[in-house]
């Protein structure tokens, strides 16, 4: 007898995991969250799940919440007697904590990925994280993919000649030069410097990005004040225009503002977390086909290597 599938999301990824079941061919799974009046919540699957492999839907941006759902579920899937439980988390928060960047401070990255063994995950499915090495904090198998396979389709439609491939600061360098080398481009950076953390002081351009239609490539657009000002410097250097290619729409505190007053043509984002509002700037495309395909093809025992067309 064939194993069953079942798909369930927490409430911080409800859209995108309807679409991502219904591309697989099943409804969602019935999960109610109880509230109590202090504010703590209780997940339960209204469905059983015994001897299936459960597929739990949850990216955990802020609040905190959203990663404590996700930890809760895995925990009652596991009690439930589920045969595997794979998190599908399409934004891992917490993975700028990656390392100790200076004294007494935690590596949040570490301490989620051990959360969420102990709760009792078999696998982890994501997207750009923030820093390659957390698939290193985790001792089970985790399958990151990389938007560069939705991103790749949009770049090509865009490519009259005269692109290059730009990163908003020099940590982003590898990622944007894997584009420019895939897209067969120029590549220029940024190099900022920061007084404190979403706070830049300092930035200046290295390349040539005259007459050029620039594209900025990063996993993750915060307060958007890195972009912006990026943006506005390489029209001051003489771009032709300036579009962004950035995976997480966290879009923090002014960042819509910021877009919508920047020198930015336009910033594709994905939707692996969803926007808080609308913006004429700001234009989304979504993972749902990606992550249905993944699911499939582990299902299937297929490979997934063909969705790593950028790394």
């Amino acid at each position: 007898m064939s194993v069953g599938v079942k798909i369930f999301s927490g409430r911080a990824s409800q859209d995108l995991a309807s679409r991502v079941a219904g591309r697989y061919g099943i409804s969602l799974g019935d999960v109610k969250v109880l509230e109590f009046s202090d504010g703590e919540f209780q997940p339960s699957f209204e469905e059983t799940v015994r001897g299936q492999d459960v597929f739990i839907v949850q990216s955990t941006m802020p609040p905190s919440d959203n990663l404590f759902e996700l930890l809760l579920m895995i925990d009652a899937a596991r009690r439930a007697s589920a045969r595997k439980i794979i998190a599908v988390i399409p934004y891992f928060g917490f993975a700028r904590q990656d390392r100790k960047d200076k004294p007494r401070v935690a590596i949040g990255a570490k301490l989620v990925a051990n959360m969420l063994m102990a709760a009792g995950v078999d696998r982890i499915i994501t997207m750009d994280l923030h820093a390659d090495q957390i698939q290193g904090f985790f001792e089970v198998p985790v399958d990151h993919l990389y938007a560069s396979t939705i991103f790749l389709n949009e770049l090509n439609n865009l490519d009259n000649g005269n692109l290059i491939m730009a990163a908003p600061d020099a940590g982003g360098a590898k990622r944007a030069n894997s584009y420019a080398k895939n897209l067969n481009t120029g590549l220029a950076i940024c190099h900022k410097q920061r007084k404190k953390a979403n706070e830049v002081a300092e930035m200046t351009v290295i390349g040539d990005v005259k007459g050029k239609d620039v594209i900025l490539i990063d996993d993750m657009c915060d307060t958007a004040g890195t972009l912006t000002k990026a943006a506005d410097l390489f029209m001051e250097k003489g771009a032709k225009s300036v579009r962004a290619f950035c995976t997480h729409a966290v879009l923090s505190g002014p960042a819509y503002e910021r877009i919508e007053n920047s020198s930015l043509t336009e910033l594709i984002v994905t939707d692996t977390i969803p926007l808080k509002k609308q913006s004429s700037k700001i234009r989304v495309l979504s993972v749902d086909e990606l992550f249905s395909d993944v699911i499939r093809r582990l299902i299937n025992n297929q490979s997934i290597s063909s969705h790593f067309v950028i790394s």
